[in-house]
């Protein structure tokens, strides 16, 4: 079998080469950082140490899977913990609910918060919310898009229209639920696939159901950088190559499909299969080979992006969740503003405070991270003068939230042109919208029909944005390698 290249050691490009390496092939990873992780990343600040991409997991038994393909127990090589709150959810009339386990003890929670007949159809809907992903997860979410015909399944379809899959997401939710807090709670998911809930997909209300029902997770060392840290350790144990600080410039390929892979050292790696696992907009740019175009990215629509900053704290926080959302009084217009390109008059804000990752702060001191969405550099804005203000703001805000002055604490800000420059398209971390136009099938495909050999993995390709989509992405690519050997 010839070899494999595969470029970026990201969690996609890192799902695929485990699997591929498992299977016996000669696998190469070219890394242009001196880490693996890609989004997944990290950035220390004297002696903080921060998570700079998700930082919420979900469906731990997709990662557990990428293990399980080399024949290794994830518990042993990366030990997660479930979060308890999976989320606590703020709002500005001083109330909150804590998303936490099981049916019972949240249908409880819900009925403190807002009565016994909201509690009930919050069970009604809990259960809605099940039905749409046992239906999603098999058709769309855990298949390969590439073809057309995987898209057309009727009867699926049918079934998701019934259940109100292709209502919008708002619509679906406020069709169950009447308390605005709880629908807050079931929609703000909206912002992971790029949309606001009026515009998303009701399909999308499964984003809910992996986080409030299967739960959200955290390894139990080394923040979430260790999940690509632990994914390049087992890649490299199944066999295959990992080369750091090391560029791709070029995918060479001749008539009968990729023959390799040039590298900005001068070296070229032969391949029969290339995986590019890194921004597809930016490889479309020169990376790739004549004849690699993809039609879905001649008028690419992008994510909004966000602000983040991330302090090193001189003292522990007593009481304080692991993810915090923060609802502002205007709901609708800040989702208004992002489509337009406008900071947001009154933001939502998530607040991470890994307090069990010790070893990311000294003893005593810890570590804070606050994200605001933002529109994205398509939006026009200066960000020059803008970013100083959305700062100053936060300030002001985190303080008025209990979380006191935080003005003269250590901290890295990564606003969109700092999200550009470390390599994504537009200045978001988040890639392309999950609009119906780039949707399954209608996102860019996992395979250059025109190059044999060339595929594609990552949150630009099938099933798109989050930890379980990307490495399902990359056991698809994996699979279509070995599925038709070159």
């Amino acid at each position: 079998m010839s070899p494999v290249v595969v470029i970026g050691a990201g969690l996609g490009g890192l799902a695929a080469a485990v699997r591929l390496a498992a299977a016996g092939r000669d696998v190469t990873i070219v890394e242009a950082n001196e880490v693996p992780g890609g989004c997944c990343g990290t950035a220390t600040l004297g002696e903080y140490r921060f998570d700079t991409g998700p930082s919420v997991l979900t469906m731990p038994e997709v990662l557990a899977d990428v293990f399980a393909a080399a024949g290794q127990d994830m518990e042993s090589m990366l030990p997660l913990r479930r979060l308890d709150p999976y989320y606590r959810l703020r709002y500005h009339d001083g109330s909150h609910l804590d998303v936490v386990a099981g049916e019972e003890a949240m249908t409880e929670r819900v009925r403190a918060l807002s009565g016994a007949a909201e509690a009930a159809r919050y069970r009604r809907f809990r259960a809605r919310l099940g039905e749409l992903f046992d239906i999603e997860w098999p058709a769309f979410i855990d298949r390969d898009m590439t073809r057309l015909r995987d898209l057309a399944q009727p009867r699926v379809l049918a079934r998701l229209a019934a259940l109100g899959g292709f209502r919008s997401m708002d619509a679906l939710v406020r069709s169950h639920l009447t308390d605005h807090r709880l629908i807050k709670a079931h929609t703000f998911q909206a912002l992971y696939v790029g949309l606001p809930p009026r515009q998303a997909l009701g399909i999308y209300a499964v984003i809910a159901h992996m986080d409030t029902v299967g739960g959200v997770f955290f390894p139990r060392d080394g923040g979430m950088h260790a999940i690509p840290v632990a994914l390049a350790a087992l890649a490299e144990k199944a066999g295959a190559r990992i080369r750091y600080g090391v560029r791709a410039v070029k995918v060479e390929a001749g008539s009968s499909g990729v023959s390799g892979v040039r590298l900005d050292t001068g070296e070229r790696l032969a391949a029969g299969n290339v995986v590019v696992a890194c921004d597809l907009s930016r490889a479309h740019t020169g990376l790739l080979p004549k004849g690699a175009g993809d039609w879905r990215l001649r008028r690419p629509r992008y994510s909004p992006s966000c602000l983040v900053m991330h302090f090193g704290l001189d003292r522990r926080l007593a009481g304080q969740a692991h993810h915090t959302l923060h609802f502002g009084r205007q709901w609708e217009a800040t989702f208004d503003a992002l489509r337009a390109g406008r900071p947001q008059p009154d933001p939502n804000l998530l607040v991470t405070y890994p307090e069990s990752d010790t070893g990311a702060a000294p003893s005593g001191h810890a570590t804070l991270t606050v994200l605001e969405p933002t529109a994205n550099l398509r939006g026009g804005a200066d960000w020059e003068r803008l970013t100083p203000k959305l700062e100053d703001r936060l300030f002001g805000r985190l303080a008025d939230l209990g979380y006191g002055d935080l003005s003269a604490a250590p901290r890295l800000t990564i606003d969109p042109p700092a999200w550009a420059r470390l390599g994504h398209s537009a200045g978001t971390p988040f890639a392309l919208d999950h609009r119906f136009a780039q949707t399954a099938w209608f996102r860019p495909a996992g395979a250059a029909r025109r190059v044999p050999g060339l595929h594609f993995a990552g949150m630009y390709t099938a099933p798109g944005v989050g930890v379980p989509p990307v490495l399902i992405s990359g056991r698809l690519a994996a699979e279509r390698v070995l599925e038709t050997p070159r």
